[in-house]
């Protein structure tokens, strides 16, 4: 799918989707997907994308010049650690005034972390050396739950998501916060955005008080924790399918019959 390169600002467009990656932008049937990502850059004019999600920013950027997905216009990454501006030129470049609050929370916290959680039971570092998280690998069965009393005494704040990911981070960060830093910072009506996800990791998004969406495939304990909130949509479609049904559901946007 070719880039499409729109000027006007988020706060002109009539809908913009905040939508997590795996399981949820990326998720659902191959055809789904391209209802989805067609529809969006056939409306770019009017719709904004923002990719708030786990994966850092070259991540994005590989997934939008090598599979065909939409660029964004602006990325809340590194499970909102990142608050960034994307596009086909440039890639992904922080909005530094933006990170001012997390760069100041997490300091240089990240050695400490990884020295202190060093061979504990069930974690498994990950490769990368994100800026300001740390990120593990985690086996369930294995895990020794006293990690995260130790993230905690720290000062720091940990998360489980889809039983598989254990993320340290900085106190008080995370999606949601991030995503409606940046939303404010842009001057987006509230309503007019829909925050999309599957899985723990997205709760504070979805808990933000942005219209929200939980689609089809999410993981039963965030169903748990979503389903008493009156600003979300619960989707019995899959992924991509299940976004388009909360738009319409929401009546965010027009959509082509059939959608």
């Amino acid at each position: 799918m070719n880039p499409t390169r729109i000027n006007s600002p988020l706060n002109t467009r009539q809908f913009v989707l905040a939508t997590d990656l795996d399981g949820t932008f990326l998720g659902g049937s191959e055809e789904d997907r391209q209802r989805l990502y067609g529809w969006i850059e056939d409306n770019r004019e009017t719709v904004g994308l923002i990719f708030v999600t786990g994966r850092d920013p070259e991540f994005i950027g590989a997934l939008c010049r090598e599979r065909g997905v939409p660029w964004p216009d602006y990325a809340v990454g590194d499970v909102g650690t990142t608050i960034a501006t994307v596009s086909s030129e440039t890639g992904v470049a922080p909005i530094v005034h933006l990170e001012e609050e997390i760069a100041a929370r997490w300091g240089s916290a990240g050695d400490t972390v990884r020295a202190r959680l060093e061979g504990h039971p069930g974690l498994t570092l990950q490769p990368t050396e994100f800026r300001y998280r740390v990120s593990y690998d985690l086996d369930a069965e294995a895990f020794d739950q006293s990690a995260c009393s130790m993230v905690e005494e720290m000062g720091h704040q940990w998360l489980i998501s889809d039983n598989r990911y254990f993320d340290v981070l900085p106190n008080g960060v995370s999606k949601g916060p991030s995503l409606r830093r940046l939303v404010e910072h842009l001057a987006v009506e509230p309503a007019r955005v829909l925050c999309a996800g599957d899985t723990l990791n997205d709760l504070s998004m979805l808990e933000c008080g942005l219209p929200a969406v939980a689609v089809g495939n999410s993981e039963p304990s965030l169903v748990e924790r979503v389903a008493h909130l009156e600003h979300l949509h619960m989707a019995q479609a899959h992924g991509a399918a299940g976004i388009l049904e909360a738009i319409r559901a929401f009546d965010m946007h027009e959509l082509p019959k059939g959608y």
